[in-house]
Order: structure tokens, then sequence, then C-alpha cells
């Protein structure tokens, strides 16, 4: 079993790494109830460009490295960077640019789930 406070240490050093690069609509999905989620919380949020997705995937990995000595389990999309998946085992960060964001509908799938928006001050 992982540790509560090691999960709430890693969420809070993921937000901190897509706040540093300013990503938008932050939203913690809490997947702990739902019968047979693969991981405990998703953290979704947006970007407004390739670049940009790019850019908090690579502060997301710099910060939860230099905070929790941790680095993602696997990366995907960092080629086309629409959707960039970072699987951290036990927490999956979704970094999307706002269509495809919109398209996929991660919230919509996991409706089940426990929802925390993220409010930025910037």
């Amino acid at each position: 079993m992982i540790d509560a406070q090691y999960t709430k240490d890693l969420l809070d050093s993921i937000v901190d790494g897509i706040t540093n690069v300013k990503g938008e609509d932050i939203t913690i999905l809490d997947l702990r109830e739902i019968e047979n989620a693969f991981c405990q919380y998703f953290v979704l949020c947006n970007g407004k460009s390739n670049t940009q997705v790019s850019a908090i995937a690579a502060s997301v990995e710099r910060t939860v490295k230099t905070e929790m000595h941790e680095r993602p389990y696997s990366v995907e999309g960092t080629q086309n960077k629409h959707w960039i998946l970072m699987d951290y085992t036990n927490v999956i960060v979704h970094i999307f640019q706002e269509e495809y964001r919109e398209f996929y509908d991660i919230e919509g799938l996991w409706g089940d789930a426990k929802e925390t928006r993220i409010e930025m001050n910037y």
C-alpha cells in the first residue's frame, strides 16, 4: 500500500510543476473509491500550445524529481504534444491542449470520481 502522505506530497509536487509554467484548468480526480481503477488519482491540466504542453511536462518531471526524488514510470505523447501522459504509478498526469481535453473528456469517462479543481492565482 502506498503511504497517503507520500501521495499527497506527490500530488502537491505535480501541481507545483504545472503552476510553475502557468498550466490551466487543473483538476484532480480521486479514483480510490472506483472499482477496478488502475491508479489512485488523475491530475489533468491544459496548455495553450505544443510548446506549453511540453514545458508543463518538463516542469512536472523536474519538480517531482527535485521535491520527491521520483521519475515517471513512463511518459507518452511527447512527439505530438497534444496530450502528454505521465505515469507516476499511483498518480497519472494528463497534460492536454484544450481541444484534445474536451474531445477525450476524461472527467466524463471517470464521472464517478471525486473531482477537485485547483484555483490558480495568475
